[in-house]
């Protein structure tokens, strides 16, 4: 993309080190957006842990809530 936007600027008609300056200007505006957002990304190993955390929960639910259906109907009978 930096290539892109220096070759525009230069056939626009801007001098080379203005161009140069302009082109390190947004690279340097886009990495420090970027890196405001990237602690707030997931990757797809985030994606994946929280996925087997939410199962070992929902398993360990479903089998609590098992146990004490099984304990209930055995106390009451």
């Amino acid at each position: 993309m930096e290539l892109e936007v220096y070759t525009a600027f230069t056939k626009a008609g801007i001098p080379d080190d203005v161009a140069r300056a302009a082109v390190d200007s947004i690279k340097k505006e886009i990495d420090s957006r970027y890196a405001l957002h990237s602690t707030q990304l997931a990757t797809k190993s985030d994606l994946a842990e929280a996925k087997a955390e939410i199962i070992k929960w929902c398993m360990g639910a479903i089998f609590g809530s098992a146990g004490m259906t099984i304990a209930i109907v055995k106390l009451l009978s």
